[in-house]
């Protein structure tokens, strides 16, 4: 059990932040408390406010918000099950509700870097354990008796000669008391509701076609906006003529804001309609970029010096000297879009008095900034709701599509609803940037002894993750990295950099245990244990885990002896703090590659709910193995070439292989899992791949034209 200090004022609200000794800090908002709240289902109870994350009704029921967008992750259920958990409440007594924005009560309302969980964990914790403790010392004063003699547990307390009260019947009395000065913790060896699976909240409303999603959103007097954009990056419009547009049906409005048109209208249909009949020309760019020219020219930088080298580490060039074997590759990546199941889209409602937006965002907090500086406001005066996203993947991190409704609203005075088609999606996007690898590795005595790495990417600050592996496994290390910069807009696509970076590492180094007359598992065994022997600077990962993981994905897929016909390919990385090792499966199919299973052995601390963490796990593996097989975008003349699933190729659901997951037994903090079983996958299909048809790939995808049946 862990006893932590809390500092606290009674007009405070709840925030968990590191306090200056390493401690934590902790608050709670009382302004509502002991009011009732909004009426959920159908409770015809008053609802008491313990603190921000939680309310309790008189039936004993409990209200938990989950203060994290919600993208598929499941953080809508874990992150609710944690306060659950040390509340101490039955899970079957749980409503939850997704929280709006709100910076003065929670902190870091963001869904990226698979960090949700891991950052919340301490505050949700505590959310619980303080409610808790506070429903205690309510029942030991009622009962005029020591807190210490009372007890709780599934909603109720327990006191001496066999007095008990609900959490219901005290709630009210709760609400008035003080925070306490200290909050016990479970000790994770007591959880029962945390590690065992738990549906996810709003799977009825899913699967009964509940509004859930942003493009469910409706609202009295709302418009439709669909928006003409540049056709190219580096266009701009000259003029346009809106005259067709107008003569639709249900158009309502056509509007120019900056170098886009929108067509206003009073259905989705109507808007698209408009838009195909507006007529527009564009200035161009002279500088239009293709990919030809992103190719040519990270190629180029591939064979540059670097000003400044991300890591250095010994001599490499003496290392190569004394190598008996040098091996050199490049490997080589497209833009990819990021094709969420649920197009962006955005309502807003721009008024003098407020600013309304409701929809699909990864980053609310941020997005509000933007808003509020795009339209002169001041962030008060901005109230952003989130709905479920039907994927996000790194592209909502990014509220492009928020700022058009924003600006639409106003222009129109009229609330608005933009809808992106799937052609708006894929063209209109934010990419993963195009990036190639050059590694070079010298081997003596079939031990590596030098290792340089050279990175260049489109828009990317630094291709690179110096102080991952084999950083420290290696005496003689330098990784270099260079910046190609472009009008085409990138950013983070899931697992951003390592997504690509992975495959490229895991596939050069099963070519060097090749080289070294090695197993390709026990090589980087040999390296780990290298590292442990004589560590060279500093790593960002752990040595331990990382063998773990290895050694459990190697052990439960059979490592070395497959069935016959079976072919095994072997990868591992550690991203978003979680290491992940997988051994993928490929069999011959009329002399076509088929991958049937990849197996996955996940270190991510302790798992909240087991069923939704190897739903993440299946999920990154098959996001993984599909991009790296079919997954291909490309430009010409800063126009993007696919922009629909007719050109752009997906993984089908009957190519995806069976995933079988194994995790690591461990009480320590979370980790992240919406990201980390992506990066492998790739490396682990192309080694298996080699090792059944003896093609090694150097280029993604791998089998741009076939259709690979499952």
């Amino acid at each position: 059990m862990t006893l932590i200090k809390t500092k606290h004022n009674r007009r405070s609200f709840l925030k968990v932040t590191a306090a200056s000794g390493g401690g934590l800090m902790l608050g709670f908002s009382w302004a509502m408390s002991c009011t009732p709240a909004d009426k959920v289902g159908e409770i015809p109870l008053e609802w008491f406010d313990i603190n921000a994350f939680l309310s309790i009704a008189q039936s004993g029921k409990v209200t938990i918000m989950s203060p994290n967008p919600e993208i598929g992750q499941n953080v809508k259920t874990s992150m609710p099950m944690v306060v659950a958990e040390e509340l101490d409440v039955k899970w079957e007594d749980v409503i939850v509700k997704q929280a709006p924005l709100n910076t003065d009560v929670f902190e870091r309302q963001v869904a990226g870097g698979s960090q949700s969980l891991r950052k919340g964990w301490q505050a949700l914790r505590m959310a619980g354990a303080t409610a808790k403790q506070m429903l205690i010392e309510a029942a030991a004063k009622k009962w005029n008796v020591d807190k210490s003699t009372c007890s709780a547990s599934l909603g109720v307390i327990a006191g001496e000669g066999g007095k008990s009260v609900t959490y219901g019947e005290i709630a009210s009395f709760a609400a008035e008391m003080q925070v306490p000065d200290e909050v016990k913790l479970k000790d994770p060896s007591e959880f029962t509701l945390i590690g065992t699976d738990r549906g996810n909240v709003d799977m009825e409303g899913i699967i009964t076609g509940k509004p859930l999603f942003g493009l469910d959103t409706y609202k009295d007097g709302m418009q439709f906006a669909v928006v003409l954009r540049p056709p190219a990056f580096g266009t701009k419009l000259k003029s346009y003529d809106d005259t067709g547009a107008k003569t639709v049906k249900g158009v309502n409005d056509v509007i120019r804001f900056g170098d886009k048109v929108a067509v206003l209208a009073n259905s989705t249909w109507a808007a698209m309609k408009g838009k195909k009949a507006l007529q527009a020309e564009w200035d161009n760019d002279e500088n239009l970029e293709s990919t030809n020219y992103h190719d040519r020219e990270l190629r180029k930088l591939l064979n540059t010096k670097a000003e400044e080298p991300k890591r250095k580490d010994g001599d490499v060039n003496k290392g190569f000297s004394q190598a008996d074997k040098i091996v050199e590759k490049v490997y080589e990546a497209p833009f990819l879009p990021h094709n969420c199941l649920e197009p962006m889209n955005f309502y807003a409602h721009v008024t003098p008095e407020k600013v309304d937006l409701l929809g699909p965002i990864q980053t609310p907090e941020r997005t509000r900034r933007q808003v509020a500086e795009l339209l002169g406001r001041d962030q008060s005066e901005i109230f952003i709701g989130m709905t479920r996203m039907g994927g996000g993947f790194g592209r909502r991190l990014y509220g492009d599509f928020v700022l058009e409704a924003a600006e639409i609203s106003k222009l129109a005075n009229s609330p608005v609803k933009v809808i992106f088609s799937r052609e708006d999606d894929m063209t209109a996007g934010t990419y993963r940037p195009a990036s190639k690898y050059k590694f070079k590795a010298g081997l003596k005595d079939g031990k590596m002894i030098a290792y340089h790495l050279v990175g260049a990417g489109v828009n990317m600050g630094n291709a690179t993750r110096e102080k991952n592996f084999p950083a420290g496994t290696v005496a003689n290390y330098l990784v270099e990295s260079h910046n190609l910069k472009s009008n085409i807009t990138t950013g983070a696509w899931r697992a951003p950099i390592t997504n690509f970076l992975a495959y490229a590492e895991q596939s050069f180094f099963d070519e060097l245990a090749e080289s070294a007359g090695a197993d390709p598992v026990q090589f980087r065994l040999d390296l780990f244990q290298q590292a442990k022997d004589n560590p060279v600077g500093t790593v960002d990962y752990d040595i331990d885990k990382f063998m773990g993981v290895i050694k459990l994905a190697a052990e439960k897929a059979n490592w070395g002896n497959p069935d016959a016909g079976i072919f095994q390919g072997f990868s591992a990385y550690y991203s978003h703090n979680t290491y992940v090792a997988e051994v993928a499966e490929v069999i011959m199919k009329k002399d076509t590659p088929v991958v049937t299973k990849v197996t996955c052995a996940v270190d991510c601390g302790i798992v909240i709910n087991p069923i939704a963490a190897k739903n993440q796990v299946e999920g990154g593996v098959v996001d993984g193995v599909g991009h790296a097989m079919y997954g291909d975008f490309s430009f010409y003349n800063g126009q993007p070439q696919q922009n629909n699933f007719h050109q752009y190729r997906m993984i089908r659901m009957k190519e995806a292989p069976k995933v079988e997951t194994h995790f690591v037994k461990s009480y320590n903090d979370p980790t992240g899992l919406g990201e980390p079983a992506l990066p492998p996958a790739g490396g682990a299909v192309a080694n298996a791949i080699y090792k059944a048809t003896g093609q090694r790939f150097y280029k993604q995808p791998f089998m741009k034209d076939q259709i690979v049946l499952g």
